[in-house]
């Protein structure tokens, strides 16, 4: 049990990497609490964790709100006293050309992707301080290191942002042993993917350039997650865990 007696919680576990995530911070010992605007699917994985054996809460998480994380980590510490890993999984896409995008979508963007993940990030600190520690995850992407040519701009610098901000945690918490690393996926199957592009030529120009041939399956990110979130990597911070099939070693 590679997180037995530990206290995580995931934002946007609903669905997608996070709730695939959270299934297997369970099934290796974890208290997990999953955090998504999207209520429904929230609480199918809330009851589908806990009818495979695990311990699960989901609360409603709207990530650019401070009060809202205020809130999911009060849960978090109410529930099972204390927090010991956070991962910032909440995420959007988006789309279009530079001269395409508007400000609103730049703005949403940003908020959700980086806003959101400072905001976790700042809510889970005096907590891990208390426990002693903690290990926190945020989940970029390999556009955060090197963007393909039809990257949204504002995708590519709100995951870039995600990554030096990551850095920064860690070099500032790491006295404290709070430990904080970056994971940077590349194309993953999850309705994220599918949305932003469809299953037509765009998909396949995606595969295309990646070495290995093919999308990656969110099991594929969640084990690199559950690295960081173990003791296994007690002396890994400050660090990038890409995992895309070799899309940025290009």
């Amino acid at each position: 049990m590679r997180l037995e007696n530990k206290v995580a919680l995931i934002s946007g576990g609903a669905r997608g990497m996070g709730a695939v995530e959270a299934h297997l911070f369970a099934q290796e010992g974890a208290k997990v609490v999953i955090g998504d605007v999207l209520e429904e699917e929230g609480r199918q994985t809330e009851a589908a964790v806990n009818e495979a054996g695990g311990e699960c809460v989901f609360v409603r998480l709207d990530v650019t709100s401070e009060a809202d994380w205020a809130a999911a980590v009060g849960e978090a510490v109410s529930r099972f006293g204390k927090l010991d890993v956070l991962v910032n999984n909440a995420g959007i896409s988006s789309t279009g050309g530079i001269e395409e995008l508007t400000v609103e979508d730049w703005d949403r963007t940003l908020d959700i992707n980086t806003k959101g993940v400072f905001l976790g990030t700042k809510a889970a600190i005096p907590e891990m301080r208390s426990a002693g520690g903690g290990s926190i995850i945020n989940i970029s992407s390999g556009a955060g290191i090197a963007p393909a040519p039809g990257t949204s701009g504002a995708y590519a610098a709100s995951k870039g942002a995600v990554r030096i901000f990551s850095k920064s945690t860690a070099v500032q918490y790491a006295r404290e042993n709070i430990r904080c690393n970056s994971v940077h996926p590349g194309p993953i199957e999850t309705p994220m993917l599918r949305s932003a592009r469809g299953s037509g030529s765009q998909l396949d120009s995606t595969i295309e350039r990646v070495p290995l041939g093919r999308i990656g399956r969110p099991e594929e990110i969640a084990y690199g997650v559950l690295y960081l979130a173990s003791d296994e990597s007690s002396f890994v911070t400050g660090s990038e865990l890409v995992i895309d099939g070799g899309r940025t070693a290009q």
